[in-house]
């Protein structure tokens, strides 16, 4: 391994993406222990919807705060730690390998702050367009938003090599298209709630966000305003 022509057979994750899906992985592991009696005693059954009910997004709540005017630290950092808290097993098993997967595509590209800054903004502008879109009393919860400012982000990537290359840049959206028209289909066939709109919230974040913390993207993002 110390040979600098060695190449590992599968390329390492990006360490900020890994401790983001251990901190998942934590969290969903502590419910897991939970419900198999080994931590917590008979009331660790209903951590997850204690967990859910303290740390998850409420659109009544946020709603509520918005005709106050006031937002309290501890409902604020919903729109941060609803991302770490998944409704199921699978739902968690889901995002989290596709946050590792496209955490990678991602993270070999952006800065390590910069990777985070997409899946947590991303989560927080999920969060906020689920409040301010719908009307519902709702829970968002799940690191979905998150992974879709990474797909954002991958969008942007390949917007930017698509023009490189002189070809069609709307190709670079096909993997949002397919991935919200798969929700589409469920929704329809099995019903569903509106998640989708913090995941295209989400996706939104991410690749805006992109033409400034992409390296050089802010120079490029200044060069074209000044040939405007």
């Amino acid at each position: 391994m110390s040979d600098p022509h060695y190449e590992p057979p599968v390329n390492p994750i990006p360490p900020v993406v890994l401790a983001l899906f251990l901190v998942m992985a934590a969290v969903e592991g502590y419910f897991g222990l939970g419900r198999a009696g080994l931590i917590g005693g008979p009331e660790a059954i209903g951590w997850r919807n204690l967990a859910i009910q303290d740390y998850a997004v409420n659109g009544e709540l946020f709603d509520l705060m918005l005709e106050t005017g006031r937002w309290p630290p501890e409902h604020v950092m919903r729109l941060v730690t609803y991302l770490f808290v998944s409704g199921s097993f699978t739902q968690a098993a889901f995002a989290g390998a596709m946050l590792l997967a496209l955490g990678k595509l991602v993270g070999e590209v952006f800065s390590p702050l910069a990777t985070a800054a997409v899946f947590l903004v991303s989560g927080i502008s999920g969060a906020l367009a689920y409040g301010l879109v719908l009307d519902n009393t709702g829970w968002l919860f799940g690191a979905f938003p998150g992974v879709y400012g990474l797909i954002g982000a991958f969008t942007y990537l390949l917007w930017l090599k698509l023009g490189e290359l002189g070809t069609n840049q709307l190709r670079a959206f096909t993997m949002i298209g397919f991935l919200m028209g798969i929700q589409l289909l469920f929704g329809l066939l099995f019903g569903g709630t509106r998640d989708w709109v913090a995941d295209v919230g989400g996706f939104g974040a991410g690749f805006l966000m992109s033409f400034v913390i992409s390296p050089g993207g802010w120079s490029r993002l200044r060069d074209r305003m000044r040939q405007r």
